[in-house]
């Protein structure tokens, strides 16, 4: 007879570029997500059922992550106590080390604990570079860390005032893309934090490009649409570069339509990072 069952909700980061996104793709295709990863590291466990993941937030090719989430069932064989939170930290580390992957921490929860239901928010920064004239303006330590932009340095002002049409509970499907999930997922979703603000580069004090400046983006919200934020994210530049006005991110927001969204402005992957995903505090404190 086996052991009971645990659940644990592992907090876990990762550098996106070389990866598919976060969601494991058959073995079939020559790409690979990051939980393909998580679950060859947790083989070394050694459970006596194989250990799938559930995912918080699936972020797409090319996106970071400072901090997702999941949780993972874990039987132990017959007469085997749990591992601790330390143990499978480590464990899960061990065999993650040739991979821009690292897992954070651990925690115990409950047998109905869900990873992504049980989320209450998720927090997102995206961040630009503006005043490159080419790719390679960029150091080598920003690469497939930011957008590259090449249209000048953004109106701040003019982002922030965009930014304000954002906030609240509004109908997305203008900042969504199309997916098979549309038929099925609301498009209502309430924003509970924009800021735009002038950021750091990594290393910045010691470069020697004083033309260089970065911009973060940050959203809170308890879910997103499918790329709402890096078509938010897209729309707000267009708006700091001149190319729409303030007003026009209320019409966007106003016209539902995925199609009325302006060509060639959705952000690229690079520069989007899943920053945190928040839990009531509860709920990680309650125990099988």
């Amino acid at each position: 007879m086996n052991s009971t069952k645990t659940r644990y909700l592992i907090f876990f980061q990762y550098f996106g570029a070389k990866y598919s996104g976060v969601k494991a793709l058959p073995s079939s295709m020559s790409a690979v997500g990051v939980e393909n990863h998580l679950e060859k590291a947790a083989e070394n466990l050694r459970a006596s059922e194989p250990i799938k993941f559930a995912i918080s937030s699936r972020t797409d090719a090319g996106v970071h992550a400072l901090c997702n989430t999941a949780h993972l069932d874990v039987q132990r064989k017959e007469g085997q106590p749990p591992f601790s939170e330390d143990v499978l930290v480590q464990v899960l580390n061990k065999h993650l080390l040739s991979e821009p992957i690292r897992v954070l921490s651990a925690c115990r929860v409950s047998s109905n604990f869900h990873a992504r239901f049980s989320a209450r928010a998720r927090t997102y920064v995206y961040r630009v570079a503006t005043g490159c004239t080419a790719y390679s303006d960029l150091p080598v330590f920003e690469r497939d860390l930011c957008w590259a932009n090449w249209r000048g340095h953004l109106n701040l002002a003019a982002m922030q005032e965009a930014a304000t049409f954002l906030m609240g509970t509004h109908d997305f499907s203008t900042f969504c893309s199309a997916s098979s999930e549309m038929p099925v997922r609301s498009p209502i979703k309430s924003l509970n934090w924009v800021e735009v603000r002038p950021a750091q580069g990594f290393l910045s004090e010691h470069s020697q490009d004083s033309n260089l400046k970065f911009w973060e983006l940050e959203f809170v919200s308890r879910s997103f649409l499918y790329k709402q934020v890096r078509r938010m994210v897209g729309a707000l530049v267009a708006v700091g570069q001149n190319r729409l006005q303030p007003h026009h991110i209320k019409e966007l927001l106003a016209a539902r339509d995925l199609m009325a969204y302006p060509h060639n402005t959705m952000a690229p992957p690079d520069g989007l990072f899943l920053k945190h995903v928040e839990y009531y505090k509860s709920d990680l404190e309650t125990e099988d």
